[in-house]
């Protein structure tokens, strides 16, 4: 089968918009009804709605640009670099977002679009740049994409697409899960209104942060955690630095965390929170407070409050900083959320529990969906599919 291999810039256009001035509010974002684009929201979609708009006077007087539906986008720089999308409606961009636009006598763009994301680590590791590459017009037009004649890539595309739908409704699924735990702590504890509220230093034996002193790294020691390693729910602990032994020693006569604490990210991404769910050793940075729960007080139930919109709520509130947001002990402490009875504690975790299960078989069919998109999108972009 004939197959051309091009540059993308050879059958596409591509280009990259702009941020209008945030000092004419008035002339260039109120009121307006033309979509504008920011790289955060281009999440391996369709994009036919965005968080904000621009004017008309906006797309005369500045670098912005009116980018057709059916293009493809693409995050160049920060934290969203090689995130993808697909325009469902004309819109603009920020200066963060390329947008491709192929020639449709060349390439289907739901193929382009496929061809594009399997590619997508190659072109991050091409980038520019420290933690957050950047890739650049010019990288992105010398991208090479094999073009089959378009009723092949045509057939290619629907495979791909039908394969990736089975992993974004399992996706969803999980995500309506995740809603739903959060919606029986509110319905439980906070709705009901049946319990007295307790701050956070009351229920906790020690609340206290991690080293504020920064170590020196080693390539074997004791496992060292800061606020990267947290999720929400979750501990990290495959992306982990190691300090010495004897710097280990010294932290650990301040504090020696153990399992059944929870460890919440207080600088950076803050608010989150996760408990300790086995016996390691380890330290934590002062990016990390850990709160230890009275004997009363399941780190099950403690973990929830802490992860519940009402908490997180609170914890914005009491954010300090300008540049990083920090969040301060004594916030923390001072918090308060629903003191259940143990009784009602254990209830709340057992449900917790059964939906954990359900989640975790959702979670595993992801992974084997995942296994199976990704052995189609190599043999597609091998012509073997």
């Amino acid at each position: 089968m004939q197959q051309k291999i091009w540059k993308l810039g050879d059958f596409c256009r591509t280009g990259s918009g702009g941020t209008p001035s945030r000092s004419q509010m008035n002339r260039y974002y109120e009121g307006g009804d033309i979509p504008w684009v920011k790289s955060g929201e281009l999440r391996e979609g369709l994009i036919t709605s965005t968080e904000e708009h621009v004017t008309q006077a906006a797309l005369r007087e500045t670098s912005i640009k009116l980018v057709p539906a059916g293009a493809i986008l693409l995050a160049m720089y920060g934290a969203t670099v090689g995130r993808l999308a697909i325009l469902g409606v004309d819109a603009t961009t920020n200066q963060a977002v390329c947008h491709i636009v192929p020639d449709p006598v060349e390439a289907d763009t739901r193929y382009l679009y496929h061809a594009l994301s399997a590619q997508v680590p190659a072109i991050i590791a091409m980038g520019v740049g420290g933690a957050q590459p950047n890739i650049s017009q010019s990288l992105i037009k010398d991208l090479k994409v094999s073009l089959p004649p378009i009723p092949e890539q045509r057939r290619i595309a629907a495979i791909l697409d039908q394969a990736d739908a089975l992993r974004a409704k399992r996706r969803e699924a999980l995500t309506q899960l995740g809603e739903i735990q959060q919606s029986l702590f509110m319905q439980m504890f906070v709705i009901s209104k049946c319990y007295p509220e307790e701050t956070l230093d009351a229920l906790c034996e020690l609340i206290t942060d991690g080293t504020h002193q920064t170590p020196t790294y080693v390539d074997e020691g004791v496992l060292f955690l800061s606020a990267k390693n947290v999720t929400s729910g979750r501990i990290d602990w495959s992306n982990v630095k190691y300090i010495p032994n004897d710097l280990h020693v010294a932290l650990h006569k301040r504090l020696a965390p153990k399992r059944g604490d929870i460890l919440l990210a207080k600088n950076g991404t803050t608010g989150v929170a996760a408990v300790v769910d086995r016996d390691e050793v380890f330290d934590i940075y002062v990016s990390l407070a850990l709160l230890r729960p009275h004997i009363e007080i399941l780190p099950s139930y403690l973990l929830a409050a802490i992860n519940s919109p009402i908490c997180k709520k609170k914890f914005n509130q009491a954010l300090k900083g300008i540049g990083v947001p920090n969040l301060h002990l004594k916030e923390i402490k001072s918090t308060k959320v629903p003191n259940p009875p143990i009784e009602v504690q254990q209830e709340f975790e057992r449900r917790m529990q059964s939906l954990a299960q359900v989640m975790a078989q959702h979670q595993s069919s992801l992974s084997n969906l995942n296994s199976l998109f990704f052995s189609l999108q190599h043999r597609a972009f091998a012509g073997e599919l």
